[in-house]
């Protein structure tokens, strides 16, 4: 039960960053986002992937190895239309 919570709260939790994503990789608008939190989330992200990876938790490991690749396109298409 406790993995189950787990990876619902991973695929929760990574599911909210796609339509931003897919919003400024289509649009190319990123007028109104944050390059320094964007920036923070990334590295903390970053830490939680590696702290699943450390602890071997498969729902910390899928959901910030799934959302880090996102949160890196929004950031690169902000520095790239900045």
């Amino acid at each position: 039960m406790i993995e189950f919570i787990g990876f619902l709260a991973a695929v929760l939790t990574t599911a909210c960053y796609i339509p931003q994503a897919w919003h400024v990789f289509n649009t190319r608008n990123t007028g109104g986002i944050s390059l320094l939190a964007y920036l923070t989330l990334f590295c903390g992200i970053a830490l939680w992937l590696i702290y699943g990876l450390f602890l071997h938790s498969l729902p910390l490991i899928f959901a910030n190895g799934i959302t880090l690749p996102f949160v890196g396109i929004v950031i690169a298409m902000k520095l790239k239309h900045k």
